[in-house]
């Protein structure tokens, strides 16, 4: 399984409330059951965030990170899903997210940000313009539900 991985869910693993979910999601990739994708514009946000939390992703074997780029591709669906008004114009970088995450075909997004990205109304307003536009629908879920028996 190729999990896309948003900026939230890096966040989560020091998070009380959602450390042991995510911690979870974590070991299926540290035991090899899934391989999760990391995008320049993660690497670029992980940036601003504490040195903890940017170091996390080292912790991981290396085998199991695909990493992929923001293209023009996704920067223009991701302006698609905007001009669209399937969120607003401040959720620009969460739009790239999963536009990134649609264009390179990942199995699913896990993401913890329930308001812009993990949202049933969002989430089908991000596919139907996936669809249209040629592109394949998008699993959008928390890492809880990713993996749950």
């Amino acid at each position: 399984m190729r999990i896309y991985l948003d900026t939230s869910v890096i966040g989560g693993v020091f998070a009380k409330v959602f450390s042991e979910d995510t911690k979870t999601m974590f070991d299926h990739v540290i035991n090899k059951k899934a391989i999760i994708i990391v995008s320049t514009l993660l690497e670029a946000e992980l940036l601003r965030a504490p040195i903890h939390v940017r170091d996390f992703l080292n912790t991981l074997p290396k085998t199991q990170i695909e990493k992929v780029e923001l293209t023009n591709e996704a920067l223009e669906l991701a302006d698609i899903y905007i001009a669209e008004k399937v969120v607003g114009k401040t959720s620009l970088i969460d739009c790239q997210h999963i536009a990134i995450a649609t264009i390179c075909r990942a199995d699913v997004l896990a993401s913890w940000n329930f308001k812009h990205i993990v949202n049933l109304e969002r989430i089908r307003g991000y596919n139907s313009i996936n669809l249209r536009h040629g592109y394949p629908l998008l699993e959008i879920r928390s890492p809880i539900e990713i993996f749950a028996s």
